[in-house]
């Protein structure tokens, strides 16, 4: 038996289940999955370690093909990428959407600088300004943006909080075809009940000839509410509730999506913040659960974020190269994006095998109080390419 020793620890495994939340190297909110190919890709916003209030400079970008491994790429873009501003935070949330093989990530700008948009070539990014200047900047509602592509080709811009906005986009997806207008179904009468109870976070989708609104409902705390309609630009008829406001959870943002034959609705809370402290300061943790529509199109209402997670839709091929940041659960462990070295290095412990076998092992920064063990048994029976 030959092994060699590291100090990390492996998090990725074959489970049956996800653990709710999803990500626990980094606090993570406001997901915005996109299912492109094979892959879910899930950009997050990312609230730092020592953050009380909204402290929140950049974007981070996380993938799987079984809804329970999840791959940390790191930060994907920041605001510094936005040079006609520069706020030092407010990285708020954002959506990534694919058109004709480029990817478009929608950002709000904090203190009313409206939204901009970036362009990137693959969903991994490198993501660049393509305008220099806000898409759209309309009012302090200028937040949560969220894109639909209808059948039709033509692609939609909502936003806002506490009110929900609308603008056509042109097929380039960086410029805006007429008026800004602000949803009369949802809109807010000061005074008046709102039956909608629309907060914030809009996540616009089709199913089956429906179209669906999701949001954060009203604050505080948030759930998840949902509207249908006839078109994608309502009007919208109030359904009920995904998920229910908790008292677990100050806010939410949907974010769903349809994946290998199942619905998916992802959200976040407050659990591993409070692990360390029972307040609710913003250091909050993505989550997902399955999702499932009777028959007339409606949606079952769900519980809080159950800490299961969800089922293994997939397996990992031990055939394919598996980065060492690929995750289903850990404990006491950061991921650090290490730019300066060479991001595959050869581990070598200076010890050859006697039948001329060889292991190559790729690394990752991995920061952890716990020590892990790799044994190879028959090396020669492994093949690599």
């Amino acid at each position: 038996m030959k092994f060699l020793s590291l100090t990390m620890i492996f998090g990725c495994f074959q489970a049956a289940f996800a653990q709710n939340p999803i990500i626990q190297t980094k606090f993570t909110a406001d997901p915005a999955p996109m299912v492109y190919k094979d892959t879910v890709f899930l950009y997050t916003s990312h609230d730092e370690d020592d953050a009380f209030g909204f402290k929140m400079k950049n974007w981070l970008l996380y993938t799987s093909t079984d809804m329970v491994n999840w791959t940390d790429h790191g930060v994907v873009a920041s605001l510094k990428d936005f040079k006609w501003t520069d706020p030092e935070n407010g990285a708020w949330a954002p959506q990534v959407i694919e058109r004709n093989g480029k990817f478009y990530m929608y950002c709000p700008m904090p203190g009313q600088r409206g939204i901009g948009v970036l362009v990137a070539d693959s969903p991994y990014g490198p993501f660049k300004d393509p305008i220099g200047k806000p898409l759209v900047k309309n009012s302090s509602d200028d937040i949560d943006p969220t894109v639909l592509i209808d059948d039709d080709g033509q692609a939609y811009l909502y936003w806002g909080n506490p009110n929900l906005w609308y603008v056509k986009l042109n097929e380039d997806m960086i410029s805006v075809k007429g008026d800004v207008v602000k949803d009369p179904s949802i809109a807010k009468v000061k005074g008046a009940a709102d039956p909608f109870h629309y907060q914030e976070g809009p996540w616009v989708w089709k199913k089956n000839g429906h179209y669906y609104l999701a949001y954060a409902s009203t604050c505080c705390p948030e759930g998840i509410g949902y509207a249908m309609g006839k078109s994608a630009t309502g009007p919208w008829e109030f359904k009920g509730m995904i998920m229910d406001s908790d008292k677990r959870s100050n806010g939410n943002h949907p974010g769903i999506i349809d994946y290998k034959g199942k619905s998916y609705v992802f959200g976040f809370n407050y659990n591993i913040g409070k692990q360390t402290m029972s307040k609710h300061y913003e250091r909050r943790s993505v989550c997902v659960s399955e999702m499932k529509y009777n028959a007339d199109g409606t949606i079952q209402n769900l519980p809080f974020w159950n800490p299961e997670g969800v089922k293994r839709t997939g397996t990992l091929n031990p055939y394919n190269r598996v980065e060492a940041e690929t995750i289903a659960f850990s404990e006491g462990l950061k991921t650090e994006q290490m730019t300066e070295w060479e991001r595959n290095n050869p581990y070598d412990t200076g010890k050859k095998s006697p039948t001329g076998s060889s292991f190559l092992l790729s690394t990752t920064a991995i920061i952890s109080k716990f020590r892990a063990w790799i044994f190879l048994r028959e090396p020669n029976r492994l093949k690599f390419p």
